[in-house]
């Protein structure tokens, strides 16, 4: 076996394992998103709006804390703590303060940094008269 060959096949090789890495990376990345974006439940809480906050160190997210209906005094039991992703429902919900609100949420298996402290998902406020 000449120099020639083996270079030829060393070549040959490497740009089959770069091609297969390249392929590996994208579906192991699109396994992933699918993963941490997966939405395990939705449903609905209600309660008084008692903080809506922008904050974050890298990523500036929009966090919530609601004290449920039926709750007689505060503690971590009875608030539910969200994150929104949407400005526009942030605005919605910051002019609620203080009010009776039902929030329309989706659970996420593991939320990404930029969508959030936490794992809900609020998609939708409404203020219950």
């Amino acid at each position: 076996m000449s120099l020639e060959t083996v270079k030829t096949k060393a070549k040959s090789f490497g740009k089959k394992l770069l091609w297969i890495s390249i392929i590996a990376a994208i579906l192991f990345s699109t396994i992933y998103y699918i993963y941490r974006t997966y939405t395990v439940s939705e449903g609905t809480r209600t309660g008084i709006l008692f903080k809506i906050s922008k904050k974050g160190k890298v990523f500036k997210t929009y966090e919530g804390q609601l004290q449920l209906a039926g709750a007689a005094i505060m503690n971590k039991e009875s608030t539910f703590e969200f994150s929104v992703i949407n400005e526009t429902i942030y605005n919605e919900i910051q002019n609620l303060e203080g009010k009776n609100i039902r929030l329309h949420y989706e659970e996420k298996v593991d939320a990404f940094p930029w969508q959030g402290d936490t794992n809900y998902i609020v998609t939708k406020a409404e203020e219950i008269k």
